[in-house]
This record gives C-alpha cells, structure tokens and sequence, in this order.
C-alpha cells in the first residue's frame, strides 16, 4: 500500500507563530506516522464556480491528498473539499458549530450539556440604537458579567464588566458584532480545565491559572500544570465532542458554584503545544493515530 498523503491547511492571512507551529507540529506527527504531509495556505486553494459546477482552483488542482486536517476556519475551503469526497478532520460542520459561540451553546443545550447561563445579543445593524434587552439581560444574569463575542480565539474577544455602564459602553462599542452575555463563575474565575479529546478519548489534560486575569488563557498569563480530571470532567468533555462532531477537541472546562464541571467552549481547532509543554503528551501523534483507524474503517478507497 502506497504511503499515505494529507494536506495541513492553515490561514494565509494571520501571522502569529502560533498558527504555523500547529501546521509545521502536525506535520512532524503525520511524518512519524508514515504519512506524507503537505502544509497549504488556504488562499492557495480558491473555491471557484465555472459553468454551474463547484471546483477548487489555484496551486495545487492536479493533486488529491488520502485527508486533510484542517487547522482553520474558512468553511466554505472545507466543504468544498468534503464535496470532492476528500476526508476532512475535522469536519466543516463540525468546525462552523465551535466557530460560532452562539451556535455552540445552542448545540450544547440541545443536548442538555451544563454551561453557565448565557443569553445571545439580539441581532444589530449598525450601531446600537435601541438598549432596551440591557435591562431584563443584567437582571437575569447579574454582575459582574462576562461578554464573548460569537467569533473569537485565545480569550482575546472575551470581556469582563462589573457594572451597568460598563455594560452600556461596551453593547455601544461592539455594535452589529454577534456576542453572548454569561454569568461570572467565580468558582472558577482566572482557572479552568482543558481536556484533549481524540476519538471520543481524554489523551492529555492540564490546569490552567491566571494570578491576574479573570481568563486562565496562557496567552493572558495563564500558568499550567497536568491535571488528572475526575470522570465527571471526562465524560462532559467526551459529550461535547460527540454533539459538536468533533473528531478531535480542547474542552475548556469551569469548577461549578456547587463543584461541578460546567463548559467553557469548546476549541475545534485546538492548539497543541502548551499542552504538550505542560504534559509531554504529543496529541498530534494520537491524531494521526485515530485519522490512520478512520481512513480504514471507511474502506480500501480512502486508505
């Protein structure tokens, strides 16, 4: 059987080491694995219509990869390429549910998973000229009160306020940005949980915490440290991968007013070498693992 071949595909446009160190950590676990990797901007493959039909064009049209692992967020990229019968890890459902955190938790609550309470903004054109939601919203959830706008990465459109002005300034300064209101859990403020699930599995766990910032993100100060989760911590991140369809996931998880696990979010396309610095464990390598089984589950043709 011929060697396996898979193409890494990550965002052309953002710059951030972080983004290439996930295609280039990948791609050393696909290699271990004894498959042929391909690291591909996204804007090097063009979903493109010409004459009724639907086609990718661009650099790369005279070859077809065994899977792609797809470590960005252009769904339109993916189910195209889902579309030419390629297997995509993760799947661009999958990846457009986790994208959009309004539509996450409306997933998670369809399925009675535990987060704290949360209310989607309604939806403004333009500026924000009619507040009158701020009221029953503030009673529901009280202050101090956190803000997540809909589409965001590493905590950093996430926002903490600690009274009705500062409410009214930022609903004001957002405008027609999709976000979510949520309750504080001050069990959990500055610390949280991220598990690592692949194939349904928990491969790596640690815990983070902040000294300064009510977000645990390592990219906010965040220190971590391996964490061995309780079964109920497990069995919530597992259920959430499951509902969302996620091949392979880093749950966030938050400690409960009254001790139990509640989700944060849930992160399709997770970074992986914190958790590695912090355990040792190489979730890429166990990837590739769970993708090897997939492709031959799904018959001789995608082997």
């Amino acid at each position: 059987m011929a060697q396996p071949s898979c193409w890494i595909i990550y965002n052309g446009n953002l710059h951030p080491k972080k983004f290439m160190d996930f295609a280039e950590w990948t791609a050393k676990a696909a290699e271990k694995k004894g498959i042929t990797p391909t690291i591909i901007k996204n804007n090097e493959l063009l979903v493109t219509f010409k004459n009724g039909k639907s086609m990718i064009s661009g650099s790369y049209t005279n070859s077809s990869p065994d899977f792609v692992i797809f470590g960005d967020k252009d769904i339109f990229l993916a189910k195209q390429l889902e579309k030419l019968g390629i297997p995509v890890y993760n799947s661009a459902d999958s990846i457009e549910i986790c994208d959009n955190k309004s539509r996450m938790y409306q997933t998670l609550a369809d399925h009675g998973i535990p987060f704290p309470k949360t209310i989607i903004a309604p939806k403004v054109f333009g500026d924000l000229h009619d507040e009158s939601h701020y009221y029953a919203i503030a009673r529901e959830i009280g202050f101090p009160m956190v803000i997540k706008e809909a589409y965001g990465s590493f905590g950093m459109q996430v926002h903490l306020v600690e009274n009705e002005q500062e409410l009214l300034d930022l609903m004001k300064s957002l405008k027609n940005t999709e976000y979510v209101f949520q309750e504080m859990i001050k069990s959990s403020y500055g610390r949280d949980v991220r598990i690592n699930i692949v194939g349904g599995k928990a491969v790596a766990s640690m815990l983070r915490k902040s000294e300064t910032d009510f977000r645990a993100n390592v990219s906010f100060g965040g220190k971590t440290k391996p964490y061995t989760p309780t079964k109920e911590q497990i069995n919530l991140a597992a259920a959430c991968a499951e509902v969302t369809g996620t091949d392979f996931a880093g749950v966030d998880l938050l400690f409960g007013n009254d001790g139990s696990p509640l989700v944060c979010e849930i992160n399709s396309n997770a970074h992986i070498r914190s958790i590695y610095d912090c355990t040792g464990i190489d979730v890429a390598l166990h990837m590739m693992d769970f993708i090897l089984n997939d492709l031959k589950e799904r018959g001789p043709s995608h082997e």
